[in-house]
């Protein structure tokens, strides 16, 4: 069973685990609804807007991937990209910005542009180093902004601490698409980077808030998995407040760290740690990320 120092250790180096060999990595592309088209190759999902404004792009995966997402774009159109739009700061969604970011306006939360400027030393895990200039974000936010873009508005809005302390909602309103970023991992149990912020309970709360207030008929583009919809999130929702439930019992009933992952999950939850995430990193990311949110209760008193 792999620890969570190991899969925290591998996640830096995703790029280079995802892009053994680039030239088998295949850049496609489907219509979602409207305006928007989703690209798939290595890294997150890209979003892209077609109009008569040119082209927006949400994310842009790794730099090395520049030319076949440029090839996969062409398809869609030959106008010029105009914003380029970062769901957070992460390389396997940032990579292609010292690249896109000389021909757009690159759009961010400000902690991404910051994590960025200053890279992250993981001490035997890694230095991530600091952005190129082009790659950084020109036009940042606090709380969220919109742009009005080939006919509609596209609204950013910020999530408090989840996945990383700068996570953005993208939400294409005029063709009803929602870009969630990390945030949501289609059918699959997440990765929470508490070095850049992230939060246990604050990823539950803004999944659970995202699900009360997602518009009717939405498509949803995840930031890993397939294109999905409003039901493709509840199973998320609820496999998350399932299983942080279950270890927040355990916990409290004094089981240790090994003993609830020994326990696991129930079986209709197995199949979420199928994924880059396996079941026994994700019960020790919930159980570590109780255990910080209780010390910080006790220190508040």
């Amino acid at each position: 069973m792999r620890s969570l120092l190991a899969v925290l250790v591998a996640i830096p180096s995703l790029a280079l685990a995802q892009l053994k060999d680039v030239e088998k990595v295949s850049v496609t592309s489907r219509p979602v609804a409207g305006n928007v088209h989703m690209l798939v190759g290595a890294g997150g999902n890209i979003g892209v807007s077609v109009g008569p404004d040119g082209l927006l792009i949400v994310d842009d995966q790794f730099e090395p991937l520049a030319p076949k997402i440029h090839k996969a774009l062409d398809k869609l159109s030959k106008a010029k990209i105009a914003y380029v739009l970062n769901t957070h700061w992460h390389g396997d969604h940032t990579g292609g910005n010292a690249v896109f970011g000389r021909e757009g306006r690159i759009v961010a939360h400000r902690e991404v542009r910051t994590r960025l400027v200053v890279g992250q030393d993981r001490g035997d895990r890694g230095v991530v180093p600091p952005a190129k200039k082009e790659a950084l974000p020109v036009i940042t936010y606090d709380t969220g902004m919109s742009l009005y873009f080939n006919g509609e508005e596209i609204r950013l809005t910020h999530l408090p601490a989840g996945h990383t302390d700068g996570d953005t909602l993208v939400h294409f309103t005029g063709s009803n698409v929602m870009h969630t970023g990390d945030q949501f991992f289609v059918d699959a149990f997440p990765f929470i980077d508490v070095n850049s912020g992230g939060s246990v309970e604050g990823y539950v709360r803004n999944v659970e808030k995202l699900l009360q207030t997602l518009p009717a008929d939405v498509k949803i583009i995840p930031g890993h998995g397939p294109l999905t919809d409003r039901a493709g999130l509840e199973r998320f929702v609820a496999a998350l407040r399932e299983s942080v439930a279950l270890v927040r019992t355990r916990r409290e009933a004094g089981k240790t760290l090994e003993q609830v992952k020994a326990e696991g999950v129930p079986e209709h939850l197995k199949s979420f740690g199928e994924g880059y995430i396996k079941t026994d990193v994700w019960l020790e990311t919930v159980y570590r990320g109780l255990e910080k949110g209780a010390a910080k209760a006790t220190d508040g008193k």
